[in-house]
């Protein structure tokens, strides 16, 4: 089977920055929609009539991945108002944060602790691959036609690169 739109591609791939760093590497496929929320636009471009077994090199620069780097969602906050427990690495969904910002960051990202000092957080909204251009090596694992319900809610379950809330340490990108 080719993959076209509507239908459900399992993945495997090896990303890197552009000088051969090492980003991310997926061993075990993971199933996405192609023609839903799932995946970047560029990649589902290049995988339309690609079946199983192909193999498929993409360059990505920022604006076809993540973005730029913006500047405008770093925000210094207090100490006091998160948990003890507050490490860097962590993520914070924006509905989630703690009251008492001044201004309150945008609900709609989710923010990475980057630096943590005596009095206060550093909290950055953008992702963790904005401002990166990206080398993606991705394996066709399988395909197969989508379901109703994954048509429906426009995803396999999975989103490229997803930042979800993640425990102290974890710093997954998938």
């Amino acid at each position: 089977m080719e993959i076209t739109s509507q239908c459900v591609v399992a993945l495997t791939w090896r990303l890197t920055d552009t000088l051969g760093e090492e980003l991310d590497i997926l061993d075990s496929p993971v199933e996405f929609l192609v023609g839903g929320d799932d995946l970047l636009e560029k990649i589902e471009e290049a995988l339309q009539g690609h079946k199983v077994g192909d193999t498929v090199d993409l360059h990505l620069e920022p604006e076809q991945a993540f973005g730029d780097y913006d500047d405008q969602k770093l925000f210094l906050e207090p100490r006091s108002l998160f948990p003890a427990e507050t490490d860097e690495g962590m993520t914070f969904e924006g509905t989630a944060l703690p009251p008492g910002m001044d201004p309150m960051p945008p609900a709609d990202l989710f923010y990475t602790v980057t630096d943590i000092y005596p009095e206060h957080i550093v909290l950055d909204g953008n992702h963790p691959l904005a401002g990166i251009a990206l080398r993606l090596h991705l394996k066709v694992e399988r395909v197969r036609e989508a379901t109703e319900e994954e048509v429906g809610k426009g995803t396999a379950g999975t989103g490229f690169f997803k930042v979800q809330p993640a425990a102290p340490g974890d710093t997954t990108l998938h």
